[in-house]
């Protein structure tokens, strides 16, 4: 940032000194070479008035021009060249000075009937001064770029050093940190964006705090309802009936699921990102969740797939991702139709100079049902928006636990709907088919 402030200053600075330089240099030339002709007319002026002093009631010279008082007049190199009327020859001349200028600078005066001046004098001189005038311009402009230069660098950390801090307390601020910083910098509009994010701090740390106390009070009530209706299924696994036992006992190991998927959102809640991540075989880690859901498919005669790689390993929170799968599963079992199709792949890394990818672990759901409609696809994923008289909480629960380790939840296709989990895959994994596309 502090660079770009000041290239734009320095950029102003010098095309200013540069419009303004370059004319005032050209007109001091001009005005030096105005101010030596200037002087050049002068002396003939005073040349002719002699001469004209010289001449007598008929309007010429009479016998010899009295050169000397002209002599002086005639600058150091000079020559003159006096042409006036006698009463032998109407123009007489006479040379007066050096017999010959080199590249000399010339000025004439006429004295109508009483002659004429020519006065030449060696520009040498002309162009030294000429020099010497642009030179000092050039000295004043390049003075006043340092000038300007030295106030960009002084704008530029004013200005650029304040928004860098404001822009990491506002990192700091996304990463957790909720300390307020009582630095100012003395610019109303970053103090004002300071005591903004002073309170913003305040508001989301309040916010936080009781989201953690609610989540807490909340997992502790649903672990004691389900402790109690733990209890409830443990006396029916005395039950005479074997039938009864089985189901007793299925019931129990969802509800011990259902108590550790509880503990495991409630850690998830708490941690800072993906701190929970680790190596895990998606098809593995799936396979379980898939075998839950086979029988709700199964009521309604349709069928739940699991396909794909065992050997893709992602670096995700097992819980996050089981969670988020579920949702998109179950979404196809209340929205979708026909079979559904749980795949997974790798999507290998790419490397070239054009662009460069990590490897992805890619999850698919599928399903053969009408899809999204094209006025509800933008909006599929808002929170709170639902086409079909749901909480709408589910695919922006989903897509937030993706994105907490790194992933991220797409809406690949819209008919027949397919969702698209990307994750974080390690290089060593899986094996890459032609026909594999990359995610868009």
């Amino acid at each position: 940032m502090r660079r770009r402030i000041l290239q734009s200053i320095l950029a102003v600075v010098i095309l200013t000194a540069l419009l303004l330089g370059l004319p005032l240099m050209y007109t001091a030339w001009l005005w030096v070479e105005d101010f030596t002709r200037d002087d050049l007319q002068r002396r003939l002026d005073r040349m002719a008035s002699e001469i004209l002093s010289q001449e007598g009631d008929m309007g010429m010279v009479i016998g010899d021009l009295d050169i000397g008082s002209l002599r002086l007049a005639i600058p150091q190199s000079g020559r003159l060249v006096v042409v006036f009327p006698t009463p032998q020859d109407a123009a007489s001349r006479v040379d007066i000075g050096e017999p010959f200028v080199p590249q000399p600078l010339v000025e004439s005066l006429s004295m109508g009937t009483s002659g004429s001046l020519r006065l030449e004098v060696p520009s040498d001189d002309m162009r030294s001064l000429q020099r010497q005038a642009v030179g000092a311009v050039g000295l004043v402009v390049l003075a006043a770029i340092l000038a300007g230069t030295a106030v960009a660098v002084l704008t530029a950390k004013r200005l650029a050093d304040p928004l860098q801090d404001v822009a990491r307390r506002a990192a700091r601020l996304a990463e957790g940190d909720f300390r307020p910083d009582p630095t100012r910098h003395g610019i109303a509009e970053l103090d004002r964006v300071s005591e903004v994010l002073d309170s913003a701090t305040v508001e989301i740390a309040g916010r936080l705090q009781r989201e953690h106390t609610l989540v807490a009070d909340v997992s502790h009530q649903l672990r004691s309802r389900l402790t109690a209706v733990r209890l409830r299924l443990d006396e029916l696994s005395t039950h005479p009936d074997p039938d009864v036992v089985g189901e007793a006992d299925e019931a129990m190991a969802q509800v011990d699921r259902l108590t550790l998927a509880i503990d495991e959102l409630v850690r998830s809640s708490r941690s800072d990102g993906s701190a929970g991540a680790e190596e895990v075989p998606v098809v593995a880690e799936l396979a379980g969740l898939i075998s839950e859901w086979q029988r709700n498919f199964e009521d309604v005669d349709r069928t739940l797939v699991l396909t794909g790689d065992s050997a893709v390993t992602a670096s995700v929170t097992g819980s996050r991702l089981r969670e988020a799968i579920s949702v998109l599963v179950d979404n196809a079992l209340m929205h979708g139709g026909g079979t559904c199709t749980v795949s997974v792949r790798l999507i290998p890394a790419l490397d070239t100079a054009e662009r460069r990818r990590e490897p992805l672990a890619c999850v698919e759901v599928a399903d053969e049902g009408a899809g999204v409609s094209n006025e509800l696809a933008p909006h599929i994923f808002d929170r709170g928006f639902s086409g079909a008289g749901s909480t709408g909480v589910g695919l922006a629960l989903a897509r937030a636990l993706v994105e907490a380790d790194g992933g991220r939840l797409e809406l690949q296709r819209r008919r027949p709907a397919m969702f698209s989990v990307f994750l974080p895959a390690l290089r060593h994994t899986g094996t890459f088919s032609p026909r594999e596309r990359e995610p868009r």
